[in-house]
């Protein structure tokens, strides 16, 4: 069947049966909001016949915009919903690049290299962008400005340890905890709420209330601060198990 023999509505339902598991500590806005959204976005590019290399740079075209601007203007309502809908786009076509691979069957390494790339870029420079946009316009005091840099510092650890450990479980074979999640953990989704990285794109939305936004985004980076902590502790024993160096190998 062609990309335009089929119903914009077919494709969604093909892509809702193509989805992979959620993983089982994905937070609520990732698992229940931003999902969805990926897949009608998914369902349009698949239909315009963009690639999934194609979609991930429509990703990174939305949130780094987002970025640009952050850190060239000053902090105004205006501003902070423009970012918060950029961002809220960029995520979801985050999700979408993955979806359509799988549709299709061209996921690859390759992609799967470029989509980590680009969120391991976002993770560090949306902070950092944020720090010089804040700074170059004196809209808070001094202090606060080490909010933003203790969250890319705390936001890129905790990419890598999350990569890097589900590389190590599949290197050892074990299976991924997405594979293995049975009911949807309801409750586990709502407490993860401070690590989801969509509720942060919201939060942008409150930018033009500055020291509102500054207190509500120091908060979110101690709770991520906290759950990082917690949860290297559990994946350092997890990877401990699996055996020694030389049994598992990337």
């Amino acid at each position: 069947m062609g990309r335009r023999d089929e119903s914009y509505r077919a494709t969604v339902v093909r892509l809702a049966t193509a989805q992979k598991v959620a993983a089982r500590s994905a937070p609520a806005y990732s698992r229940f909001v931003n999902r969805r959204l990926g897949r009608l976005l998914a369902a349009w590019a698949y239909r315009a016949g963009l690639s999934p290399n194609a979609v991930t740079a429509v990703s990174a075209g939305f949130t780094f915009s987002a970025v640009v601007l952050l850190a060239v203007l000053p902090p105004t309502w205006w501003l902070g919903i423009t970012v918060a809908l950029l961002l809220v786009l960029g995520y979801a076509f985050d999700s979408a690049d993955g979806q359509v691979a799988r549709l299709t069957g061209t996921g690859s390494a390759a992609g799967e290299w470029l989509d980590h790339i680009v969120d391991a870029t976002k993770v560090v420079t949306l902070p950092l962008a944020l720090l010089v946009g804040l700074y170059r316009a004196e809209a808070v005091s001094p202090s606060w400005l080490l909010v933003p840099l203790a969250n890319a510092v705390v936001s890129s650890v905790l990419f890598f340890a999350m990569i890097l450990t589900e590389q190590l479980r599949r290197a050892a074979g074990v299976r991924s905890q997405a594979e293995t999640a049975g009911r949807v953990p309801w409750l586990r989704s709502l407490l993860v709420i401070p690590t989801d990285y969509g509720v942060l794109c919201l939060l942008f939305a409150l930018y033009g209330a500055t020291t509102l936004f500054v207190a509500a985004y120091a908060v979110i980076t101690l709770l991520t601060a906290a759950f990082l902590l917690l949860a290297a502790a559990k994946w350092f024993r997890e990877i401990a198990a699996l055996g020694s160096r030389d049994d598992v190998a990337l």
